[in-house]
């Protein structure tokens, strides 16, 4: 059947492309309907349905005795004995952020957290990952302000806590910044839900705020394309956020889970009513009848479509008993919340809708839900990654070892970040244990002796010189920075931000990406909950770097009493390095990017015996060590000068050569500890140093002055956003 022009120009309009176009029809053996090629459109969109991804996702790690939830579900749950679950999620918003990066971010705070609470949790923890351009560019600094405050001010304002993240700075990021969010809520088993319909019958309540015309195709069509210079005329598409209607949300359905009133319940983000509705019913093997009459508007002339489409945000689709609707009407009433009924549960699968008196769409609900079409798309090795890899950094003779460290204390990716956090509330709920600005965040679960630490982390600048390496290396990183507070490594989300799929190059990446983190999961014991892949960063056909970006969960059960923090060396301990001492590694440390100006070579791959050592020394020394850091972004002199700057104390260190000092070989630890304590044991260690004095002071090698370090450091971002 060849469909007439003007149809075929509305599904390019909408971002399908004739294939997919002719696929529905094949579906519906017809032309769609205006309102039905709406909803294909986003929910075939790239970011809605990974279709050219998830032929490649399978192959992550899973399973575990511990996984309640994995992959598939709104967010990951996990065990953490005793009755008490964790959901937890990761999500991207970087081409909303870019369009308007305020709501972008904050949109992208309020749809994580309805991720956590429609899984029955609590939300108690944010965590956002960012990337950006050089800060010397004034619209990179517009965007990071506009990403941090929109952050704060619907994290503070919805009453949840920002505990960590990171930034890390790099030009490919200038015309697409990468907003990253996870998120963490805590449950009792008893309250877990899932978004599966079921019981024909069973009624469809749309719960929150009213729909308008802001976010269409706001995340499923804007964040599935790249950008050009006719971006800013999306800035409506980018949705509004609303914290304290949020708020509201969160306590309703959590009230609602506690008295059994639900059945199923699916946010709306993403694709909006399309996707709530299509999912529900498809999980559950069910169909679904929608009124769209029924729906609250903001805007009364709005039509089926753009019902359909619409990402406005704060609003959750629950299925309920018909006999429990007038409770259910009442507590929504209760808590000043919108709640009306749209739909029906039906048997079949077909999911059809209505509107002003018409059926405007009758389609099977499952070929929306997982009926897109998977891409196999072409990939290969990058022509020329041999040669840069066999061309590694050119590292000159000798360096000025304190002038060096101090232009990379002076970077704004390794200096203070407190200029960003401290606009976040971290104490909320008065769970936090160690707050921002450390390895790891560390949070208790109140009434029990457990603790949950998280790390997000990502290395875009190594990921491009070796996608698989790199991936590796931050799962690993990830493990170190949860077990240095005590924490043993549990469960990992992975955002996969990456270029045009489209480019075989950036597909290869994607491929690469994937089977570093397995790798590094499996070796490690643990299973990927859950994630997001965000394809097309790019802009006028550049590409940005690979960047996964991972979230680690950590369970420390027990939590020790004490945590090592960086901000507990004192005069006379002794300073020791533990890990593995084989050799340089520069290529993609910050050391060459930032001091060499050099962007090649091949990282060292990640020793999977060597990092689970490692990991579960830290893990035991972190009941009664007082500090323990990390080696990484800098080297040993950047973790070092972070120490003594955050304890305000010098230190003493001694090695044998300049390299040893920023080189960033992997699963390497520093422990500061009482100077009678000996480390010697089942891994490599040795004793580097003392803690002591008013310098950062590598011995033969030079030394830097505290108060100098310190200002630098603390400046590093400050000067930029003042």
């Amino acid at each position: 059947m060849t469909p007439p022009v003007a149809t075929e120009s509305l599904h390019r309009s909408l971002g399908m492309i004739d294939d997919e176009y002719h696929a529905v029809v094949t579906i519906l053996g017809r032309e769609p309907r205006p309102a039905e090629l709406a909803m294909y459109s986003v929910m075939w969109s790239e970011h809605c349905s990974y279709k050219s991804s998830r032929a490649w996702l399978a192959r992550f790690p899973t399973e575990a005795p511990w996984v309640v939830v994995g992959p598939g579900e709104n967010a990951g749950v996990v065990d953490l004995g005793d009755g008490w679950l964790a959901a937890l999620r990761i999500e991207s918003h970087n081409h909303p952020s870019f369009v308007e990066p305020y709501q972008g971010a904050a949109t992208g705070v309020g749809g994580i957290l309805r991720d956590i609470f429609t899984m029955g949790a609590r939300p108690v923890a944010v965590w956002d990952p960012l990337r950006f351009g050089p800060l010397d560019d004034s619209h990179n600094r517009y965007l990071l302000d506009g990403v941090v405050r929109g952050i704060a001010g619907y994290g503070n304002a919805v009453g949840v806590p920002t505990l960590g993240g990171e930034i890390e700075l790099d030009d490919c990021y200038t015309a697409n910044p990468l907003v990253n969010v996870m998120a963490l809520g805590l449950l009792r088993r008893q309250q877990l839900v899932l978004s599966a319909a079921s019981g024909a019958g069973n009624l469809a309540v749309l719960l929150g705020a009213s729909t308008g015309r802001d976010g269409i195709g706001g995340a499923s069509i804007l964040a599935s394309a790249g950008f050009d210079e006719a971006s800013g005329a999306k800035r409506p598409s980018v949705q509004i956020g609303d914290p304290f209607e949020e708020k509201k949300l969160i306590e309703v359905c959590l009230e609602l889970y506690r008295q059994g009133l639900v059945v199923a319940i699916q946010d709306l983000g993403a694709a909006g009513i399309s996707c709530a509705t299509a999912e529900s019913a498809a999980r559950g093997g069910m169909g679904m009848d929608v009124d769209l009459d029924a729906i609250h508007l903001r805007e009364m002339d709005m039509t089926a479509a753009e019902i359909l489409m619409s990402e406005s945000q704060e609003r959750m689709l629950a299925v309920v008993r018909p006999d429990d609707l007038d409770r259910v009407v009442a507590l929504a009433e209760r808590w000043e919340i919108a709640a009306s009924v749209i739909g029906k549960v039906t048997e079949g699968g077909t999911l059809r809708v209505h509107h002003h008196g018409e059926v405007v769409a009758e389609v099977p609900a499952a070929s929306l839900a997982e009926g897109a079409p998977r891409y196999l798309r072409p990939y290969h090795q990058p022509d020329d990654l041999e040669a840069a890899w066999a061309d590694g950094p050119v590292l000159p003779a000798s360096v000025d070892v304190p002038s060096s460290l101090l232009r990379l204390l002076a970077d704004p990716a390794i200096g203070d970040t407190s200029p960003i956090y401290r606009q976040y509330d971290h104490q909320l709920f008065l769970g936090t244990v160690v707050e921002p600005g450390h390895d790891g965040s560390l949070l208790r679960i109140k009434g029990t002796g457990k603790g949950l630490a998280v790390s997000t982390d990502g290395d875009g600048a190594r990921c491009a010189l070796d996608p698989q390496r790199g991936a590796a290396r931050i799962v690993w990183e990830a493990a170190l920075n949860v077990a240095v507070v005590g924490a043993r490594p549990y469960a990992l989300v992975d955002n996969l931000n990456l270029g045009n799929p489209e480019k075989p190059e950036v597909m290869w990446q994607l491929i690469e990406v994937i089977e570093g983190l397995s790798v590094a999961c499996e070796a490690l014991g643990i299973p990927v909950v859950g994630g997001n892949v965000s394809l097309y960063n790019e802009t006028a056909g550049v590409d940005i770097h690979p960047t996964p970006v991972v979230g680690m969960l950590g369970l420390a059960d027990p939590m020790p009493a004490r945590p090592p923090r960086l901000d507990r060396a004192e005069a006379g301990m002794a300073v020791w390095l533990l890990g593995p001492d084989d050799g340089d590694d520069f290529a993609g440390s910050a050391f060459a990017r930032v001091v060499l100006d050099q962007r090649r070579g091949r990282p060292a791959a990640p020793d999977p015996a060597a990092g689970r050592a490692v990991v579960a020394r830290a893990i035991e020394l972190a009941g009664w060590c007082p500090v323990l850091h990390d080696v990484s972004r800098g080297g040993l002199a950047v973790a070092m000068a972070e120490i003594a700057i955050r304890s305000q104390v010098g230190v003493v260190v001694e090695v044998d050569h300049w390299q040893d000092l920023f080189t960033e070989s992997p699963h390497r630890l520093v422990a500061v500890v009482p100077s009678d304590a000996d480390l010697d044991g089942a891994m490599p260690g040795r004793r580097i140093g003392t803690v002591g004095g008013d310098a950062i002071d590598f011995g033969r090698h030079g030394a830097l002055d505290l108060p100098k370090a310190t200002a630098a450091w603390a400046a590093a971002l400050a000067r930029h956003l003042a």
